[in-house]
């Protein structure tokens, strides 16, 4: 990757990053191991990975990096981790493509967010993709009511929420290393879950499902998003995390059928286009 541009790596980075995720929330569905045994391997196995690349990473500085962190770092694994358990709850009680509808809303909760608590007022575009989207969302959530997916589609957006507060914490810290935070976090949601487990058995497909999406889905992303921003703008990331949005159902759909209804379709097109062109956009300005 030495001959690429800075540009160029990032994006790579970033493509295949999200490319690694889109499969998750169809071995989800695919899983059959209970909520708190899925919880714990999502958590455990992804903490071992990243913990060993870390120590790799920082060598002898890891423990010194990782009591620096402070106190964003502490409420960054907080969020962090609650995103993790909201994530699997929603994915479990309504279709996928409620749930990455609502996961797509990020960024444009961390704009209010960080009007709130940075003082980094939005400008006239922004405000208009959150009106845009969140009518989109209520939308959606009006058919959702009527088809019993509400409860799934409100852990969604707490996890929209709560990746919204990681971005803005990370934008507080800006001067902070919160990537420990994040496998800490991992960890801690293995922690909690261990109370939870009936079995930890791994039957069947779960014996390749499961060590499959904890390594290519969760780990190895996460690996490959931490780096990506050193090379492109968070605009820019956010696109192609767009690709999830779209992907990610189609695979549910192509090997399970799972279809979702007219409105989240609708309102999950708005969603999509509202943030893209806000993102290029953005872009456009940047480079100004």
């Amino acid at each position: 990757m030495k001959k690429l541009s800075s540009q160029k790596k990032g994006s790579l980075l970033a493509f295949v990053a999200v490319m690694f995720i889109t499969p998750d929330s169809l071995f989800i569905r695919l899983a059959n191991i209970e909520t708190w045994g899925m919880l714990f391997y999502r958590g455990a196995i992804p903490f071992l990975v990243t913990f060993i690349g870390l120590l790799f990473f920082y060598k002898k500085k890891f423990i010194k990096a990782l009591l620096a962190i402070g106190y964003p770092g502490i409420f960054y694994i907080i969020s962090f981790s609650i995103c993790n358990v909201t994530f699997i709850i929603s994915i479990q009680n309504t279709n996928v493509a409620n749930t990455l509808v609502m996961i797509a809303m990020a960024p444009m909760i961390s704009a209010i967010l960080g009007a709130i608590f940075l003082r980094e007022m939005p400008d006239q575009k922004t405000w208009l993709a959150i009106i845009i989207t969140f009518a989109s969302v209520a939308y959606i959530f009006h058919d959702s009511l009527e088809l019993g997916n509400f409860y799934g589609d409100i852990f969604g957006l707490i996890t929209a929420f709560g990746l919204a507060c990681n971005a803005v914490l990370a934008r507080f810290a800006k001067n902070r290393d919160l990537v420990p935070s994040a496998v800490i976090g991992k960890l801690c949601v293995a922690i909690f879950a261990f109370f939870f487990v009936d079995s930890f058995d791994l039957i069947g497909n779960d014996l390749i499902i499961i060590p499959l999406m904890c390594v290519m889905c969760v780990a190895l992303p996460f690996v490959l998003v931490t780096i990506a921003p050193r090379f492109i703008t968070a605009a820019e990331v956010n696109l192609f995390f767009l690709l999830e949005v779209i992907l990610g159902p189609i695979w549910v759909w192509m090997v399970i059928k799972e279809q979702p209804s007219i409105e989240t379709i609708q309102g999950g097109v708005v969603i999509i286009l509202a943030i893209a062109i806000h993102s290029f956009m953005s872009l456009k300005k940047n480079t100004n």
